[in-house]
């Protein structure tokens, strides 16, 4: 059993907790995105194996050093933060505690970010081929290009595909997330898709994350979760 605070009580943060029995969690605690830091540094939660962060990008920061200063391990859900990623990881390693953050906790999308990684490695050997990445969510998200999108410009940009990759987003809607990777060459283009159908998907994965990271430190990966 792991016991888990949910901090964040969106639509999110109530997906993990209706959910947390499914995967032997036991919700410890919920706190509200407004009152988060005040409420992490100071109430009573009893035994907290590890925190899921389903807040807001400036609310990150403090929060985790609020929680890491309780000795928790944390996952992190939260976009649009990364720079402060920096000060994050010294944080948890001050601390000495593990951290697992990620734009996209969904299994399948860690997956397809291997798949497209592996053809950005191979179409970057190759000098007509060009690349794009096109997301779409529902109307109520924020940052645009998602917090994926950069993830996976980044992993195709690590493989070694050095040429411009043209990122576009759209924000409609109820759209759950649909990530589109292209590669156009003169006569032929290859498309990757990854569409998700249930916003719980992140939920059981954040679920996941935190029953792995329970017990470990340092600043962790998906891409080593799903790896072990």
């Amino acid at each position: 059993m792991t016991n888990i605070l949910v901090v964040g009580h969106g639509r999110m943060g109530k997906l993990v907790e209706s959910l947390a029995a499914a995967h032997d969690c036991k919700v410890a605690g919920v706190v509200s995105a407004r009152s988060a830091t005040d409420a992490l540094s100071s109430q009573d939660f009893g035994a907290v194996d590890v925190a899921i962060d389903f807040t807001i990008a400036s609310a990150v920061r403090p929060n985790l050093e609020a929680m890491a200063s309780r000795g928790w391990n944390v996952v992190i859900g939260t976009t649009g933060w990364q720079s402060h990623e920096a000060a994050c990881r010294g944080i948890a390693e001050k601390a000495g505690v593990g951290v697992l953050a990620s734009a996209n906790f969904s299994i399948g999308m860690q997956v397809f970010r291997q798949v497209v990684e592996e053809a950005a490695r191979r179409f970057a050997k190759l000098d007509d081929v060009g690349a794009w990445i096109h997301e779409s969510h529902h109307s109520a998200k924020k940052d645009a290009p998602s917090g994926t999108a950069i993830l996976l410009r980044t992993a195709m940009e690590s493989a070694g595909y050095s040429r411009p990759i043209d990122v576009s987003s759209t924000r409609a809607g109820s759209i759950p997330g649909t990530h589109r990777v292209g590669f156009d060459a003169l006569a032929e283009s290859v498309t990757l898709v990854h569409e998700v159908r249930d916003r719980a998907v992140f939920a059981h994965g954040a679920l996941e994350a935190a029953r792995w990271l329970k017990g470990k430190k340092g600043w962790r990966t998906m891409s080593e979760m799903i790896s072990n």
